[in-house]
């Protein structure tokens, strides 16, 4: 596996929430995931639940309240990417997270493609206007349970692309130019099952580039890779990288 790696000079890497699983960032679907011990709590990840819902938004605005998100620190997981960047072999770092942790440890922010938006932010979805959600926190702090926009009056949301809305197209166009501009892909933390994110792998693969695969579950994509490695990641990636 570490040959695998130190032979490539160009790798595009894809992060799931399992990366941030030691900063303290449950995942989803592992055995300690936000879904896996609470079902109900996806609807919160719904689009149109969301939009059609008070009571959904009102537990939705509690849960991101209390995120961790918000204190959580990059683990040497995160610090390993940094180091692959500032070996000049990452041609993108390609994140299904929004806690913003890539770059609060130090990737640089026009190499990270966050394909499901950001918690730091909030759009209103009548005006499109974008705001930081530190603007937003003291008023759920000050007992406003569903916020709305002080401009217009829509519905709030945090930046995050949730179920039922599409994908930022540029975003994901870069993401794809990271992918085909590799020599080897990287899938971190991430159970490959929520598309277009997994699709990548598929181009990786359809172009004959190795597949390597670390995470803590098994994946959709283990028989095709190169390399899959159930290890823990703080400690994994690091070695790799070296």
């Amino acid at each position: 596996m570490s040959d695998t790696l130190r032979d490539a000079d160009r790798i595009a890497v894809l992060t799931g929430a399992g990366i941030s699983t030691a900063s303290g960032i449950p995942d989803f679907r592992g055995p300690e995931g936000v879904w896996t011990k609470d079902p109900a709590a996806e609807a919160m990840f719904d689009f149109d639940e969301y939009v059609g819902s008070r009571e959904v938004r009102v537990a939705t605005w509690k849960h991101r309240l209390a995120v961790p998100a918000w204190t959580a620190e990059p683990n040497p997981g995160h610090l390993a990417l940094v180091e692959l960047e500032r070996q000049g072999r990452l041609t993108g770092l390609i994140t299904q997270n929004v806690d913003g942790l890539h770059q609060k440890a130090g990737s640089s922010p026009e190499l990270v493609h966050e394909l499901h938006g950001t918690v730091w932010y909030v759009d209103c979805l009548r005006c499109s206007r974008r705001i930081p959600m530190a603007d937003v926190l003291p008023r759920l702090e000050s007992g406003d349970e569903d916020p709305a926009c002080e401009v217009c009056g829509g519905i709030l949301k945090s930046a995050t692309v949730s179920f039922g809305q599409s994908l930022d197209r540029a975003v994901l166009d870069r993401a794809v130019a990271a992918t085909e501009s590799a020599d080897l892909f990287l899938a971190v933390g991430t159970s490959l099952q929520v598309y277009p994110a997994a699709g990548l792998c598929d181009l990786a693969l359809n172009a004959d580039k190795p597949l390597v695969i670390l995470n803590a579950q098994p994946t959709p994509y283990d028989e095709h890779a190169t390399t899959v490695l159930h290890t823990p990641i703080e400690t994994t990636l690091p070695s790799l990288v070296g």
